[in-house]
């Protein structure tokens, strides 16, 4: 699995196109905090499961008013973090790559997805054998499947995904605890265009990163702190938490329209706009 180096020059087309796309959300009707199992989680911090819910809300009204398709799945009791659909499995070419969580507490969720895509139709499902939580450590862009490890997936899990696929799997290495999933550091905006937090990285993957994505946009400390980076694009409109100001105006620089949401109550279990997304890439 070897990093490729991206094409020199810009990448940045004149024209921003969005597409259409499909998702995969959960309602936090359950969601709350009980337990810790990443620096965001503090049982002892309220949490207001009904505004949890008026701000999800409000981020699938906007998904629809863009012209995209949520589909949804029903929450379990017990469990209150399968409101963070990105987690429950990836999706690429319509094969559904299941989820192995590695604290027992989310354990049950990736079964529960998984009998969600059989049941809806999808016929290429797999069970894995080795630790991953999703699509918070894969992130697919035109060219690769990026995949982080170091907190919640396993390495072997990227060599899985890749013989699953079919497509070249980068592993990426995560250092810092607050930032233990790859999409709470990386973000996919259009095609082979990324943006990220180079701190959250070590030294060998800031490298690889910098050789495949010469034009990323690069969060500063402040940004990447508000989960800036756990955000959604469909090539066009980049929708992330709207106190990562300063990625707004690289975004607009760049011919992105980033528009900002609130999603501070599921900030408090250690998630944000990605985290609550699932993209159905059929």
């Amino acid at each position: 699995m070897t990093a490729a180096t991206a094409p020199s020059g810009s990448s940045r087309p004149a024209h921003r196109t969005a597409r259409p796309r499909r998702y995969l959300m959960c309602r936090p009707s359950t969601f709350e905090v009980t337990y810790a199992i990443n620096p965001w989680m503090d049982p002892a911090k309220p949490v207001d499961t009904a505004l949890a819910v008026a701000q999800w809300e409000r981020l699938r009204s906007l998904y629809r008013d863009l012209g995209h398709t949520v589909e949804l799945i029903d929450p379990l009791p017990g469990l209150p973090d399968m409101v963070y659909a990105a987690n429950g499995a990836t999706v690429v070419d319509g094969k559904v790559l299941g989820a192995r969580f590695r604290n027992t507490e989310r354990v049950p969720e990736g079964p529960a997805y998984l009998a969600w895509f059989r049941a809806n139709g999808y016929l290429d499902c797999h069970d894995p054998r080795y630790v991953n939580e999703g699509e918070g450590d894969f992130l697919v862009t035109d060219s690769w499947v990026l995949a982080g490890h170091g907190f919640r997936s396993s390495r072997d899990a990227h060599t899985e995904a890749q013989e699953f696929f079919g497509r070249p799997v980068v592993g990426l290495q995560l250092v810092d605890p607050a930032y233990y999933h790859l999409d709470t550091a990386l973000a996919v905006l259009d095609g082979d265009e990324v943006m990220y937090n180079p701190a959250a990285f070590s030294p060998g993957s800031r490298e690889v990163l910098r050789r495949m994505f010469p034009d990323a946009v690069l969060a500063s400390a402040a940004d990447a702190a508000v989960f800036g980076l756990n955000a959604v694009s469909d090539g066009r409109h980049v929708v992330l938490p709207e106190s990562a100001t300063g990625l707004m105006h690289q975004l607009r620089e760049r011919g992105f329209e980033p528009i900002g949401v609130d999603l501070s109550e599921l900030l408090k279990g250690g998630g944000s706009v990605k985290c609550c997304t699932l993209e159905l890439r059929d």
